[in-house]
This record gives C-alpha cells, structure tokens and sequence, in this order.
C-alpha cells in the first residue's frame, strides 16, 4: 500500500519552521502560536515516523532527513503556488504583493505609491515590511527589495539605488553642541546606531578616510527610523541614509553634521518573482519602480563635498 500523503496544513507548519529554523518565528509569519507550530511538527513526524528536527538548548536545527524532505516540500509548494497564480482571474489581473525594509517603504515607497495608483488605479497592493527571508514563489510574492553588494547572478535583479551616508542631528541639536563656526565635534558628541543596517558608523569612517576614530557608545536602536527620529529629537547625531532621509533634510528636520558625504558599498536590488511576465500590471509596477529609483538619485558619488 503506498504511503498517504501527511495533511497540507502540516508541511506548510514544517516548511515554514524549515525556512526559518525556528518554530516561534514561522508561527509569526502563519499568525500561529509557536506551542501550535511544535505540536504540529510533533504530529507530522509521528506520522513520518522520522525526526525532521533536532532540538537543543543551543536552537534548532533541521536533521538530514529534515533538509532532504524541506527540498521536496519547497518545490511542491512552490509548484502549486506557481499553477495557482497562473490561473485566470475575472479581469485578467491580479494584486501585486512586495516586500520591504519598513524605513524603505515609508520614506521612499509611500510618498511616491500614489503615482502608479493614479496610473492603474484597479490594482491591489500589497506592501510586507516583516524582516525574513523570502522564497519564490512559496511566500506570494511577486517583489522583493533588499539591501545586497551584489547581486545574485540573475536577470530578475534590477538594482535600484545605493545609499549615500552622512552624520546628521537636529538643528537645535547643532546650535547647542556645535562651534562658532557651526562645526560638531562628532568625536565627543552623542552617537546614535542602528544596530540592525550592516553598514553604520564605521561604514561612514571608512568611506570618509578618518583615522582614529572610535565611534562605539552612544544610543543604539534596532530600526533605521528609530536612530532617525531620535536625530530629530535632539538625542545626538545618526548616520543618516540618503535618499531615504531627503525629506528630512528638505524640511529641515535634520542638518547635516558634517561636510563628507561616503557611499555605501551595499544597495537597494530589486528581486521578481520568475512568472511576472504574463501580468501587466507586475511589468508596469517593476518598470515603474526602476523609474523613481533613477529619478530619486539622479547622481551617486563615492565622496561627498
């Protein structure tokens, strides 16, 4: 008698727990409660009869069996998604899913999203800002934004813009701590980090060639928003990320705290999803994406003034 296929909804529990390597993050991203995402698992390998994953103090881990397994229910997932979507819908389209750094969607996404909305305004549009890594075509996805050094060997990787660094603070944070001649001593002045961006202060060091320079201490936020709104609160100086704080800048809410500007070695790629080219609308919203990135930082330099 052939083995019986094990439930549907436990392989997505198990895909989801392989991807992450973590049951408490797939029951995140499920909208499950890690203890539902465990005994689910618990049941798929009593129905297996085999150990998908190792547990220790230290985390968890998939076993062999498990990786070899999480291949072939990735591919059968990925497989029913992609015959899913592409099935026809009552008016020939379909909504368009992206994910995204939550600072990128905020201060370089939404203040532009209306103009494609005014272009196709029958389109849905959804926007993820969760920070995981994302699989095409299992997760729905149709786009993903990430920062890279370089891209994956793909023509479905369309680089969009690098970041530009500079130190920035409040105006009255300057007035307060700066010198006659409204210079900061960045040295003795209140550093704030972002203890999640891969480039930072010592990134902005490097790129400006100053040596001596401990830039350690200070405040430190997980968010890239946070360390900009405590600069706009007078806290202390933050490496602020150009073009995503230009309107900080424009409004005068940050000022630059001091004169060099360094690019960034990472940049903003934009990754599809390998069946976007039977949709319409998931071509106009990669080429239109692609236009405000070449609009929005019309010159990149290795140094600033």
């Amino acid at each position: 008698m052939p083995p019986r296929l094990p439930p549907l909804s436990a392989l997505r529990l198990f895909e989801a727990a392989g991807r992450h390597q973590s049951f408490k993050r797939a029951a995140a991203e499920l909208h499950l409660t890690p203890s539902a995402v465990s005994h689910g698992i618990v049941g798929l390998e009593q129905t297996l009869g085999v150990a998908l994953f190792a547990r220790s103090p230290q985390g968890l881990t998939l076993t062999p069996e498990g990786v070899d397994y999480l291949a072939y229910v990735t591919e059968a997932f990925s497989l029913l998604l992609t015959g899913t979507r592409r099935l026809p819908t009552p008016d020939a389209s379909r909504a368009i899913a992206l994910t995204c750094a939550p600072t990128l969607a905020l201060r370089w996404l939404l203040p532009r999203l209306g103009e494609f909305l005014a272009r196709m305004p029958n389109v849905d549009i959804t926007v993820d800002t969760s920070r995981r890594q994302v699989g095409f075509p299992t997760d729905g996805f149709d786009f993903a934004i990430r920062l890279s050094r370089a891209p994956v060997a793909s023509d479905r990787w369309h680089r969009l813009f690098g970041e530009r660094f500079v130190p920035a603070c409040s105006p009255a944070f300057l007035a307060e701590h700066g010198d006659a001649d409204g210079r900061l001593d960045l040295r003795a002045a209140t550093r704030i980090h972002v203890s999640s961006a891969s480039e930072d202060w010592q990134g902005w060091i490097e790129g400006a060639a100053i040596e001596d320079f401990d830039a350690r201490g200070g405040l430190s936020f997980d968010s890239i928003q946070m360390g900009l709104d405590a600069a706009m609160a007078g806290l202390g100086v933050v490496i602020a990320r150009r073009p995503l704080a230009d309107t900080y800048f424009e409004s005068g809410a940050l000022v630059p705290a001091h004169d060099i500007v360094t690019q960034a070695q990472s940049a903003y790629w934009l990754i599809c999803a390998d069946d976007i080219e039977p949709h319409p609308e998931c071509v106009a919203f990669r080429d239109w994406l692609i236009e405000q990135a070449a609009a929005s930082v019309p010159v990149e330099t290795a140094s600033g003034e």
